[in-house]
């Protein structure tokens, strides 16, 4: 059954990234109404979505983007190096734009605001982050939900563990399937045999739509559901056979991560957030599959496939633009 903030336009603001983009995609499949909103006013996007400019730091221009919307998602991924000045400014001016139509606002976010974990991860864990990115995180989820606690924004928060898949930048980005495609030992700073749960973005959108439209998740936090447990050993080893040529990893530390981000800025500003990969690093979504149902879940087999693909597709292009 669809509501009625649902039968409104959906607008997706960030929709040049990677999760963004992918949203954009699994509301056009469900047939909603969807405006796109990037910063430069371009983007591809299906047939009928409506593309606008928009700052999300500027309130009043978000009040106008988000003219007739049901449900606003908030995708904005800002560069690392500006997350400090960009992000809590595009937190405000996304909610800004909400309540000035009523409308509900999805935040898309993480898990890096839980610390160091020793099990699964769940939506009840204590916030204790251990880097200034995870405090940074764990002050904006807590930003949006307090809007809503104040009656001023009907707010819900959906988390991913570490995303993969076609345009997503992240520590499983280029520097993993981007150096499988081309052949380049794959650079990783994490354990090879703890329990990770990687999600494939377009699963991630899917529960974020799912979320969007649930009058029961609102002014709460939710883990979007992944396959099962697997480790980074077996997901090289996906890798490998979806490439047809062994995949050769390279472990290194934080200093050398560091040092691999003079050429690549990823890996840079994640050295910080590498100790998720030296624990276990599961998402426990358990609550989102008794509330809301089993959600999309890709396997790890499919995702890899889709994500190498889109690699090849690409390959000896340029790989500047992802976004998670």
């Amino acid at each position: 059954m669809v509501t009625d903030d649902a039968s409104k336009i959906h607008v997706v603001v960030g929709a040049s990234g990677a999760t963004g983009g992918a949203l954009v995609r699994e509301l056009v499949r469900r047939g909603r109404r969807v405006r796109a909103v990037n910063r430069s006013g371009n983007a591809t996007v299906p047939d009928g979505v409506e593309v606008l400019a928009g700052d999300a730091t500027d309130p009043a221009r978000m009040r106008e983007v988000c003219a007739g919307a049901g449900v606003v998602y908030n995708a904005v991924n800002p560069p690392f190096a500006r997350w400090r000045e960009s992000f809590p400014a595009a937190v405000d001016g996304v909610l800004a734009g909400a309540e000035e139509v009523g409308a509900r606002m999805v935040f898309v976010d993480d898990t890096w605001m839980y610390g160091r974990v020793s099990g699964p991860m769940t939506e009840d864990l204590p916030v204790r982050p251990v880097s200034d990115r995870g405090v940074l995180r764990a002050w904006l989820a807590e930003k949006v939900l307090a809007a809503h606690a104040a009656g001023r924004v009907r707010t819900v928060i959906g988390r991913a563990p570490e995303l993969y898949g076609p345009a997503v930048e992240s520590l499983l980005g280029a520097t993993v399937f981007g150096s499988a495609v081309s052949g380049r030992p794959a650079v990783w700073g994490g354990e090879l045999d703890q329990p990770i749960t990687p999600m494939f973005v377009d699963d991630f959108a899917h529960g974020l739509a799912t979320l969007g439209e649930a009058d029961e998740a609102l002014g709460q936090v939710w883990h979007v559901p992944t396959p099962a447990p697997t480790t980074a050993r077996a997901f090289f080893a996906l890798i490998s056979a979806a490439t047809g040529r062994q995949l050769r990893v390279v472990r290194v530390g934080e200093r050398a991560v560091r040092a691999v981000g003079t050429l690549w800025p990823i890996a840079r500003e994640g050295a910080q957030m590498l100790y998720q990969f030296r624990q276990p690093h599961v998402v426990d979504a358990s609550r989102y599959a008794a509330v809301l149902g089993p959600g999309q879940v890709t396997s790890y087999e499919d995702g890899v496939g889709r994500t190498v693909d889109w690699y090849r597709a690409r390959e000896g292009g340029s790989l500047a633009g992802f976004g998670r």
